[in-house]
Order: structure tokens, then sequence, then C-alpha cells
């Protein structure tokens, strides 16, 4: 390899490593609070807006989260190969259950995996839909650059990030968290 073209490479893996580390751009995350626990909660002049996240569904139907505007929209980022997502999926699934008729729905993003071993793991644990994410591309669209896994995101009724848990969760903390993002007025 030529000095010239191993620059060239050296130079486009610097950048694709500063694009994904969220380098040269201030995060979202950063404007809002994380508490001890390691919740990040925006007040509603601090959310982003979600940018247009679409995706294929596990099922082979397409996503587009505009489609739930007006809506309350958990997202949650798993793979069949993570135990903590083994561990919270029971969590989300009561979760979703206990208030969707608060105009709450619910959206997975598998990502990393391979799409039968997905669909295995999906099956018999959570009623709601997810999108296949084998090379990361919601994840980023959500402008989550180090998206860890499992992680949640909620939106707002405005398609706004108002919360994102870095690790899993559970009923008693997620449901809160959720009810509380429900009851707001929409503006």
């Amino acid at each position: 390899m030529t000095v010239r073209r191993f620059s060239a490479v050296v130079l486009a893996a610097t950048v694709a490593a500063g694009l994904l580390a969220g380098c040269g751009s201030e995060s979202w995350e950063k404007k809002c609070t994380t508490n001890p626990e390691g919740v990040i909660e925006c007040t509603p002049d601090q959310r982003p807006e979600a940018r247009a996240v679409t995706g294929e569904l596990l099922d082979g139907n397409k996503y587009d989260v505009s489609q739930d505007r007006g809506k309350v929209v958990v997202v949650n980022f798993w793979g069949s190969w993570c135990n903590p997502c083994r561990a919270e999926a029971d969590d989300l699934e009561q979760t979703f259950q206990a208030t969707k008729a608060k105009n709450v729905t619910f959206v997975g993003v598998n990502s990393r995996d391979d799409r039968d071993a997905a669909k295995a793991f999906d099956r018999g644990r959570v009623t709601y839909q997810s999108i296949f994410d084998q090379d990361g591309s919601v994840a980023l669209k959500f402008d989550v650059t180090q998206v860890s896994t499992p992680a949640t995101l909620i939106l707002d009724r405005q398609g706004r990030i108002a919360v994102g848990l870095r690790r899993a969760t559970t009923v008693g903390e997620l449901q809160p968290l959720v009810e509380r993002i429900a009851a707001e007025e929409t503006g």
C-alpha cells in the first residue's frame, strides 16, 4: 500500500470514528439533565426533534416514526445476543400494555443481529413491532451516536426526544417516565 493510499485510509477511518462518536457537534444529551441513575431527561425547551426515522420491520412492513406523531413513542434498542435485553423484555411489554390506552406506542430497534434470530427472540416476548437495523443506521437517525444496547428513548407527542436511558430498564422505572410524558399538555 502506498503512503498516500495509507494516509487516505487513516483519514477516512478517523473521520468516520469522529462522526460515530459525535465529535464536532454537541449531542442533544449534553443539553439535558442526567440524574444519578443515568436517566437523561430533557425539559420541553431542550428537546430535539427526532429526525425522519424510517425502517423495515422484522415482518417486512415499513415503519415511519412520523406516522405516530401525536402519540408518545417509546423506542427500545435491542439485540437477540444481548442478555440485559432478555432481562428487560417483560418489563417493556408490561409498560406497553399498561400505557397504550394513554395513546402511547412502542417500537423496537433490533441492531447488529440476524433477522431470524431477532424474530425468534421477539416472538412471544413483546407484542409491538421492531425495526430491523443490522447496520445501526436507525440509531444515527435518532442522533444517538453512542447508543448502547439495550437503550430506550421516550419521544413526546411532538416527536421530540424527552427521555433517554443507556441501559436496561424495569417497569418500575420506565412506566412512571412514560406516564409523565404522556400526561404533558401538547403545545
